[in-house]
């Protein structure tokens, strides 16, 4: 079982894990496709910086925020860094991690609810250094980690086929024998490593 500590530095490490693929992303790669088919670069820098901030106001009860932004259309690594803020601080709150959370998937702790986010964005890490054709051996230790809780968190009955934007996780796929740990969390949400 994880401790909040854990879950805590779990978080803050796969959000500067994506942050420093972020770094690297020129304008001029916004228009490549990345491994979630629906998704060009842009469209994945915009979806991982609001979820980011979306999850916020899922663990503390605040209202969500307004209308949707494009957050790739300008600096998009201030507008992740003030997301990671955001998230960092709503997960860092005293009780937070002890809290129920309604998610529109079900009730889980504020420790579940963390590791979910951090889940989320490393894989999008992932998406993103594959998209640029860059290593994709992120953090192995995280990757193991992350992966180990996917396997008791992420449902069948919340997979679908992974062109379909609406859907959480597209279905599980083999990843190759010698594959790293990321490839492996990757494979395990749908994507071809």
């Amino acid at each position: 079982m994880r401790t909040n500590t854990e879950t805590g530095v779990e978080l803050a490490t796969a959000l500067q894990s994506t942050l420093g693929i972020l770094r690297t992303v020129t304008r001029d790669e916004l228009a490549k496709p990345t491994p979630c088919a629906a998704w060009d670069v842009h469209a994945l820098i915009n979806h991982f910086i609001g979820t980011a901030r979306w999850w916020a106001p899922m663990v503390t009860g605040d209202d969500a925020a307004g209308a949707a932004e494009d957050f790739a259309a300008g600096d998009f690594v201030a507008a992740y860094e003030e997301s990671i803020r955001i998230a960092l601080e709503a997960f860092e709150a005293p009780g937070t991690l002890e809290r129920t959370v309604q998610l529109p998937f079900g009730t889980f702790s504020g420790a579940e609810v963390a590791g979910f986010a951090a889940t989320d964005q490393f894989v999008h890490g992932w998406d993103l250094a594959h998209a640029l054709g860059q290593d994709t051996d992120l953090v192995p230790d995280l990757a193991e980690s992350l992966l180990s809780l996917a396997k008791t968190g992420a449902v069948d009955s919340l997979r679908g086929p992974a062109d379909d934007p609406e859907v959480l996780f597209g279905p599980a796929l083999d990843a190759p024998a010698d594959a790293c740990a990321a490839d492996r969390l990757a494979a395990y949400f749908g994507r071809r490593v």
